[in-house]
């Protein structure tokens, strides 16, 4: 019988994500490929150390103990590397006792086809340019970014955060944001559509995933008493009263209910986070992100408005006479 991935929650990893590879990437920018090759292949039963998403894929990967003979998690790794020099990644993978069987070498090639086929709903990679063409081909792709963050291993939980806006939904409310008059124009949409669901960002069907799981462990925890729940979701974003009802209402409608929520209106993300210390965080703007990715693992997701403005909406003798409004912290 073939092994279904759809009932699964697949992460799709690349070795940037889950591994530190600066110093064999600087060989590759200095010396070129034949080095690199050469320079891997050397050092083929050293272990790399872990990078930015290791805490958070070892901590989801372990959720599997919840259901071992049909694991709610799987997670592929999708590599640029050759077979051969992909070896030392393997060899790491099993040094790390990370519980990581499947793997595509692709020899330099695109790993965004594979994205669809192997049914993943979130594509970790370290490449900027990997990451931006699979979000426009529309796949739920997040570049993790440089961090300092070290690991508690014995901090069991494992927390997710996520920005809203541009993340989870769409970025529909930014556009109005952007396009229509700022806050004021922003407050007044979404109070008139706040019973309508916002649509579906490139990370809401990752959030349902890990919804399910949290699912899983409820019945768990009604079978075992001395269960405690191991997952656990936020939402943090800068939208305040009026508009943190319409995200209650969309997140209702799709069935999806988060352990806390942060409507801070402004107030630096950065403050709420290094209190929550979330093993992963998702926003859409690298200006939330560069403050945080010095203490916790952080990753752009570079969707929307935000990220590519769309000048070919503006009538080109507007264009000069429009006035500029700055990005909606979200």
């Amino acid at each position: 019988m073939a092994y279904d991935l759809e009932k699964r929650l697949v992460i799709g990893l690349a070795s940037s994500a889950l591994f530190d590879l600066s110093q064999s990437h600087q060989v590759f920018l200095e010396q070129g490929e034949a080095a690199y090759r050469d320079y891997q292949l050397a050092r083929e039963h050293d272990p790399l150390k872990p990078g930015v998403a290791f805490s958070f894929i070892r901590r989801l990967l372990a959720l599997n103990d919840l259901s071992p003979d049909d694991p709610l998690v799987e997670v592929v790794l999708l590599s640029r590397n050759d077979p051969n020099t992909g070896l030392r990644v393997m060899n790491s993978i099993r040094h790390h006792e990370l519980d990581i069987t499947r793997a595509v070498f692709l020899q330099g090639g695109d790993p965004n086809p594979y994205i669809q086929p192997l049914s993943i709903s979130l594509f970790l990679s370290a490449s900027q340019d990997d990451v931006h063409r699979a979000v426009q081909q529309g796949y739920p792709a997040g570049q993790v970014l440089n961090s300092s963050y070290e690991d508690a291993y014995d901090d069991q939980p494992i927390r997710v955060a996520f920005d809203f806006d541009g993340v989870i939904a769409d970025d529909e409310s930014e556009r109005v944001y952007q396009q229509e008059g700022g806050l004021p124009a922003f407050f007044e949409h979404e109070v008139r559509l706040v019973q309508k669901p916002h649509n579906p960002g490139l990370l809401q069907a990752f959030l349902k995933k890990l919804a399910h799981i949290q699912t899983v462990e409820q019945q768990h925890r009604e079978q075992n008493a001395d269960y405690v729940p191991r997952l656990r979701i936020s939402i943090v974003t800068a939208r305040n009263a009026p508009a943190h009802e319409r995200v209650i209402n969309t997140m209702r409608s799709w069935g999806i209910e988060v352990n806390e929520a942060f409507f801070l209106g402004g107030i630096e993300k950065r403050r709420v986070l290094e209190v929550l210390q979330p093993h992963i965080f998702f926003d859409d703007q690298t200006t939330h992100l560069i403050p945080t990715a010095l203490t916790l693992p952080s990753v752009h997701i570079p969707f929307g408005v935000v990220n590519h403005p769309r000048t070919d909406e503006v009538e080109p003798e507007k264009k000069k006479s429009r006035k500029k409004t700055q990005p909606k912290p979200k």
